[in-house]
């Protein structure tokens, strides 16, 4: 079986991915940070799919954390790592217009959703450049990121900063890389139904009914899943530092 680490998959877009490598018949290592009936719940739902997962706490953001998710996913994988997902992240602690905002929230945020996948990467990196390649291929990173990469909201600055520094991560490990065998990929998704956006549903339903999406319904973390069970099948051989838009259309600009 391959193996795949999926960073912050107990729960939302995580899960979805997690199950969808299941249905490919994947290793999984089920990344939380401190829900761990969550993740145990996911790792049944792998197992039912037909995949096989183990739960592996830790913060992305502290860097001992991140050596031993590597470690037990390599553990898992008889070695080998042959994915990677960036998926952890979290919402501002506090929504501030950005006149107003503190370091507080920002540093947390930014320790999270954007140095943990950057310092993770440049691990798994490592270890896939050193690893047997398997069809070519020494591996493939996908980062998950956000129409957030490139779309403003003043009241969140924080989560944008971090979600346009994933699109660039995406870029020069894409280049540094290429020539190790291993692909890396962004995939930014839209307005999708999970815990996060539970809060702000009322909202997000109007503004989808009044054609925010050209495709006009919420995303589902299966929608992301699916993006992801091509790269992992190797579907995309010719692509890296490709961005996979999967946002019902948000990204398109018509008159």
């Amino acid at each position: 079986m391959p193996t795949a680490l999926v960073t912050g998959s107990s729960r939302g877009i995580g899960r979805g991915i997690a199950i969808g490598l299941g249905r490919l018949g994947w290793t999984v290592a089920v990344n939380y940070a401190g829900n761990r009936a969550a993740a145990d719940e996911c790792c049944a739902l792998v197992a039912a799919a037909g995949g096989r997962a183990e739960a592996v706490q830790g913060d992305v953001s502290v860097a001992a954390d991140r050596a031993r998710l590597v470690a037990e996913t390599a553990r898992l994988g008889g070695g080998r790592i042959d994915l990677l997902v960036n998926n952890a992240g979290i919402a501002p602690t506090v929504r501030a217009d950005i006149l107003d905002a503190g370091e507080e929230s920002f540093d947390r945020l930014i320790a999270v959703n954007l140095k943990g996948p950057y310092f993770l990467t440049q691990l798994v990196a490592k270890h896939m450049v050193a690893q047997e390649a398997d069809g070519g291929s020494r591996g493939q990173i996908v980062t998950i990121s956000s129409i957030s990469a490139y779309t403003a909201s003043v009241n969140r600055g924080d989560y944008c900063v971090a979600k346009a520094g994933l699109a660039m991560l995406t870029k020069v490990y894409a280049a540094r890389l290429a020539d190790h065998g291993i692909r890396v990929y962004e995939i930014r998704p839209g307005v999708i139904a999970t815990d996060m956006t539970g809060p702000v549903k009322a909202k997000y339903d109007a503004l989808i009914a009044d054609g925010l999406t050209p495709i006009r319904r919420w995303g589902e973390p299966d929608d992301i899943a699916r993006a992801v069970q091509a790269i992992a099948r190797g579907d995309l051989p010719f692509s890296t530092g490709e961005v996979l838009n999967v946002d019902g259309g948000f990204h398109l600009h018509t008159l």
